[in-house]
């Protein structure tokens, strides 16, 4: 079973504006959700609640002590649910 680890807001992530992102900013971010051979494009706008990066073991066949870390922005919408999204490089991350 893969254990999730988190780190702390101090470590920095692989782009430069989930960095800078603060909890309260407002931001919209366009991603894509891809189900099999299917792929849409959504947008999600909302309220940072705090940014994370996540080790995980997704990747097949790595050794044990590969690190493998996704950047990820847990934000609260506007009808007051939470939700997280894993920033990758398709995604679009625009600060309002």
């Amino acid at each position: 079973m893969a254990r999730t680890e988190l780190t702390n807001h101090t470590d920095t992530t692989t782009r430069d504006l989930v960095n800078r992102l603060q909890s309260g900013d407002r931001v919209e971010i366009t991603h894509e959700v891809k189900v099999g051979l299917q792929i849409w494009t959504t947008t999600t706008t909302g309220t940072v609640d705090r940014i994370e990066r996540r080790r995980h073991g997704l990747h097949f066949r790595r050794q044990s002590d590969d690190k493998v870390f996704s950047d990820m922005v847990v934000l609260k919408l506007d009808d007051g649910s939470i939700t997280s999204l894993t920033i990758d490089e398709f995604t679009d991350l625009k600060k309002l």
